[in-house]
Parts: structure tokens; sequence; C-alpha cells
């Protein structure tokens, strides 16, 4: 942890949400003015996308049907680790790019699939912002999580981050439903050994739970909706949350436990302005009290 180099990081699974999450955080930045720079997780994956198809293959032929993105094998925890640590220290370390698609892939002359080079963090930051799959990993050879300053975890009940990420992969990616099935099920130890476990070091978590029913998502047409869901939001420590001025500010949301507020599912993104906008502010105040050291 830092004041001078803060970290924030957004840990959620595949189809949890954490891109809605960032858009919000980016709209709390342009507002305030505070210069971020941007990790995206998938640049801390081990292999490109052809190389990944071979090694799953290369897997399968070998007998190992759970081989997925989630485990430590297909990541460089290390490096991550790393970059917090020396982000933390100096405001630098070394990021690169994953190139998803032709449109991200076109500036730099590359094919979609690929990472462009390690370079630099850019100088002058106010902070870092990570958003992926493994923000808050501990194991026995990484613990990312000592490292941030604000951990988050973005955690719809499993059954809506299942109809979430089917519909992403069919709609957006064209795969199959049987092929999206196949790698739910090829992540699940993962999934349990390296995602789940995170959600107990994070300082808030954002989970949304859908009010209609999605006992089998394998067969759901479409996501369900904000309105038709609520967001239960639970701090590992309360102390200093404001939670009547939450009460007040978003209707319709109550307490269920002294650490944990419920709110409409519509209302996520503003309880996160709500909530989030305050610790930026906090964060900028110490950064500036100790370059002022310096």
């Amino acid at each position: 942890m830092s004041q001078r180099h803060p970290i924030i990081s957004i840990t959620g699974s595949s189809g949890a949400g954490t891109t809605s999450v960032t858009r919000t955080f980016e709209n709390i930045f342009r507002r305030e003015g505070v210069t971020a720079a941007v990790v995206e997780g998938d640049s801390f994956h081990r292999f490109d996308r052809m190389q990944m198809k071979q090694k799953l293959i290369e897997a399968e032929e070998g007998g190992n049907r759970h081989f997925s993105h989630f485990g430590p094998e297909n990541n460089l925890f290390a490096e991550l680790e790393e970059l917090f640590r020396a982000y933390g220290e100096t405001g630098s370390g070394k990021i690169r790019k994953y190139l998803h698609d032709e449109g991200e892939a076109a500036p730099y002359d590359q094919e979609p699939g690929t990472f462009t080079p390690w370079e630099d963090v850019p100088a002058d930051t106010d902070l870092l912002f990570y958003e992926g799959l493994h923000g808050a990993v501990v194991t026995k050879e990484a613990n990312i999580a000592r490292h941030a300053d604000l951990l988050i975890g973005v955690v719809p009940v499993v059954n809506l981050e299942w109809i979430q990420k089917l519909y992403r992969d069919k709609a957006l990616r064209g795969y199959t439903a049987e092929a999206v099935t196949d790698t739910i099920l090829r992540r699940m130890p993962d999934y349990v050994n390296y995602i789940c476990p995170q959600f107990a070091q994070t300082h808030v978590n954002f989970q949304r739970v859908p009010c209609v029913d999605t006992s089998n998502p394998f067969i759901a047409r479409d996501i369900p909706t904000a309105d038709e869901s609520i967001c239960v939001i639970r701090f590992a420590n309360p102390k200093g949350i404001d939670f009547p001025y939450l009460l007040n500010m978003i209707h319709d949301s109550w307490m269920s436990r002294a650490n944990t507020i419920v709110v409409p599912g519509g209302k996520m993104e503003l309880a996160m302005r709500l909530i989030f906008t305050p610790f930026i502010w906090r964060m900028m105040e110490r950064r500036m009290r100790a370059m002022e050291v310096l």
C-alpha cells in the first residue's frame, strides 16, 4: 500500500461485470481530474490466443480437462505482483496490452489476440487502476492483494454470472452455447480455488442478485435487467461508511447486516459514485501531502 502511488484493484470472474464498474470509475476520474494508469488483467495472461489454443489441445490430449485462464499456470502472477509493488514504491512498473480484436490491434500493426511489447507505466499518473480476474489473488508464490489500497469485488450470483457470460460469448464472440458451457465446466476447479477466495480479501463487494427466475442459466434468452435485480454491497470494515447518508440518497435501499447495504439494481452505479468518490478524494489528499514531504 502506498500514499504517494495508490492502487485500486477491481477483481471478478469472466462475465461478472467488472467492465461496467470500470466505466463508473473512469467517470469519477474524469470528473475529479485524476490521471490513472489503467491495467487490464488480460495483459497478464501467460499465453496469447493462438498459444492458448495449442496449450488447451495439449492439455486435453494429456487428460487435463480443467486447463483454464483462471489458474496460475496460465497467468503471470509474479509479474503482476511486481507491477503492484513497483508502482506503490516508485509510481512506475512494466505493463503491456492484450489486443482483443482488430480495432484494438490495428494501431499496433499486430494480429488480434496478441500482446504489445512490455513498456513502462506512463509518467506522472496519480494512481494505478487494475481490472481483471486476479486483482486480489493470494497463493503460496504470490500475494497481489497486499499491495492494493482499495480492493473491490464484483460478484453476481453464479447463475447470473453464467447468463452474462453465455450472452456475451454467443452474441459478441460468435461461440455456441455448447462451447461456452464447456468453458464454464473446464474452469470450475480454478474458479473455486483462485477466483472465489479473492472475495475474502476485498474491501468492498458488489453482488447483483436477480429477482427473476435464473434457475437454468443455460436456456436463458436474455440477461435480467438492472431493474429486475438488487445489489448487495458488503464492506469488510464498515468503520467510516456513512450508511444513513447512503440510505437517504438511494431510495428503496436498506441494511441487511451491520456491514451490508442492499440497493435496487438500477441504483448500483449511483451507489458506486456515492461510495467511492470520497475514497478517491481521501487518496488524492494523502497523495498530495505525501508528495509535499519529498
